[in-house]
């Protein structure tokens, strides 16, 4: 119950749900070569890190394929694209979706994958990530 308390935050009079913690495992949605990566900071947070869709975070890469650009145990900087936990939309209606992945990033901040896999939140667009929004083959 505590970690359901920690995860709803009161922002501009409405909860915000966050999902992404310290140590969390999402699917990378892109093909650089790596399949899973693990947060260990959420750019732009203090105290409690988390994050929802369209933050920045540092991760480190734990499972690759071989002969890639992004090899195991390599640190980069991701998006978050997509989280389990609901998105609240102006209208009042909710979305989520199966999986937590993310898009990956090299050090400038361009994009490491020259694809976008599955599906983005329409949130992902509205926070000026259009590259990933127009690569993405299905926008939510």
């Amino acid at each position: 119950m505590q970690s359901l308390l920690n995860a709803l935050v009161l922002i501009d009079g409405f909860l915000k749900f966050f999902m992404i913690y310290l140590g969390s495992q999402l699917i990378v949605a892109d093909n650089s070569g790596a399949k899973i990566v693990e947060c260990f900071h959420v750019d732009g947070s203090t105290g409690t890190q988390r994050g929802d869709v369209g933050s920045t975070i540092v991760c480190s890469v734990k499972d690759a394929m071989p002969n890639m650009k992004v090899k195991k145990g390599q640190v980069v900087k991701a998006i978050i694209v997509r989280t389990k936990s609901r998105i609240r939309r102006a209208d009042g209606s909710y979305v989520s979706f199966d999986d937590n992945a993310a898009v990956l990033l090299d050090k400038k901040g361009e994009l490491i994958g020259t694809r976008v896999l599955g599906p983005v939140a329409r949130e992902i667009r509205t926070k000026g990530f259009l590259k990933i929004a127009s690569l993405a083959s299905e926008i939510i």
